[in-house]
């Protein structure tokens, strides 16, 4: 297997550190708009960097990213890139007749009249228009494959097939206890993506209702996460498997709740009050730049906290149902330590995390244990192979009966 990486920042890095410690490609070539990016990250691998080289690429130009998935003869274009630039790298890799795994989908857009009780343009829309093609072409498009959405997804499908008679509700519950010494105000993911997600209205869907939205930081609850991470404030935002796990998985009723904290939902109320969540650009002497990239460029770069960052992160997908006629309650989590990552891999918890689910997708497509065609997200297949994985990569997995 060929791969073709698309975005050199902090999930890109920790994906080809991660993968060099794996035998089952045979190339990376790993390219980022910014060259010098991508040469630094392959320099970075040292002698495991013999499978790896650098390119440069522009995200955005469809026919560039065809054309180079051509020249360098890959057979799976990776996107690690902000969802900003899903769209045409998912065209490019079907025109190019490969096979595609990203880990954020198509942007959403919300209800022009009703924003907090209809969907507009749901997440992922742009993508499953394009199915038929994919299914036509006879290439797999593997969507929404990271950490959240990806094994959270893996863990909802494991508790239908093995756990459960019957799911009354599936909740994704991501929390952590991080700190970042030396700042009042950081991120510890893309402050771009963290904008997109947590400001538009959240979506949850009901089987006898189907997808709707609500305002954002909805429903609080306090979700008491394990490991020693304890109770956490957990919100209602938009994310992606409220729009995939109906899709593969039967429940009457599939959530996202994010552990956010009260300073960090003032902070982004803040930004959307100002107007500096636009995209759109606006201009200002000497040109015109969009607001929401400004804060990005002003905000310290996740991938570059690390030794700065103590704590846990959680990721997990809370279910609630019957096995042999009797209530169940359960929750299947990943928990990562940012101090273990950095000393294992120099990457940071959040963005670790995300990218270990990646490398085991394409392990598991490189040795047809999943396969398919069309746009599958990674509830339609077989979830144990990817959780034997998950171990087998020395990250457990863990199951706690509620």
């Amino acid at each position: 297997m060929r791969v073709l990486l698309v975005g050199a920042g902090g999930v890109g890095t920790a994906i080809t550190r991660i993968a060099a410690r794996r035998s089952f490609f045979d190339h990376m070539v790993v390219t980022d708009y910014d060259l010098s990016r991508a040469e630094a990250v392959v320099a970075a691998l040292g002698e495991d960097g013999a499978r790896f080289s650098a390119l440069r690429v522009d995200a955005s130009d469809r026919a560039a990213v065809t054309a180079l998935i051509a020249e360098q003869r890959c057979d799976i274009l990776v996107n690690a890139t902000d969802p900003r630039f899903v769209m045409p790298l998912f065209d490019a890799a079907l025109a190019a007749g490969v096979d595609y795994l990203d880990m954020a989908m198509s942007l959403s857009s919300p209800h022009p009249e009703r924003p907090y009780e209809e969907c507009g343009v749901k997440l992922g829309d742009g993508q499953f228009e394009r199915a038929a093609a994919w299914e036509e072409a006879g290439r797999l498009a593997l969507v929404g494959v990271g950490v959240e959405p990806g094994l959270s997804d893996v863990f909802a499908r494991y508790a239908a097939d093995e756990l459960f008679d019957q799911i009354e509700e599936i909740g994704v519950r991501d929390g952590a206890n991080l700190t970042v010494e030396g700042y009042d105000f950081a991120p510890s993911f893309s402050i771009w993506t963290t904008i997109e997600e947590c400001l538009n209205p959240p979506v949850i869907w009901e089987k006898d209702r189907g997808w709707f939205t609500t305002a954002p930081f909805s429903e609080p609850e306090v979700f008491d996460f394990p490991e020693g991470i304890g109770p956490v404030e957990c919100v209602n935002v938009e994310h992606e498997e409220v729009l995939l796990i109906p899709r593969w998985v039967e429940s009457r009723r599939v959530t996202f709740k994010y552990g956010l904290g009260e300073e960090f939902i003032e902070t982004l109320k803040t930004l959307h009050r100002l107007g500096l969540d636009r995209t759109d650009e606006v201009t200002v002497p000497g040109g015109a730049v969009s607001p929401r990239d400004v804060v990005a460029a002003c905000l310290p770069d996740p991938a570059s906290l690390g030794e700065l960052m103590r704590g846990k992160t959680c990721a997990g997908t809370w279910v609630k149902g019957t096995k042999d006629g009797a209530p169940r309650e359960v929750y299947l989590y990943h928990v990562v330590d940012n101090q273990w990552s950095m000393r294992e891999y120099g990457s940071q918890a959040v963005v670790w995390q995300t990218a270990i689910n990646p490398v085991i997708a394409l392990e598991l497509v490189a040795g047809g244990v999943w396969s398919g065609t069309g746009v599958l997200g990674a509830e339609a297949l077989d979830p144990r192979p990817f959780l034997d994985l998950l171990v087998e990569y020395g990250s457990p997995w863990g199951l706690r009966e509620q």
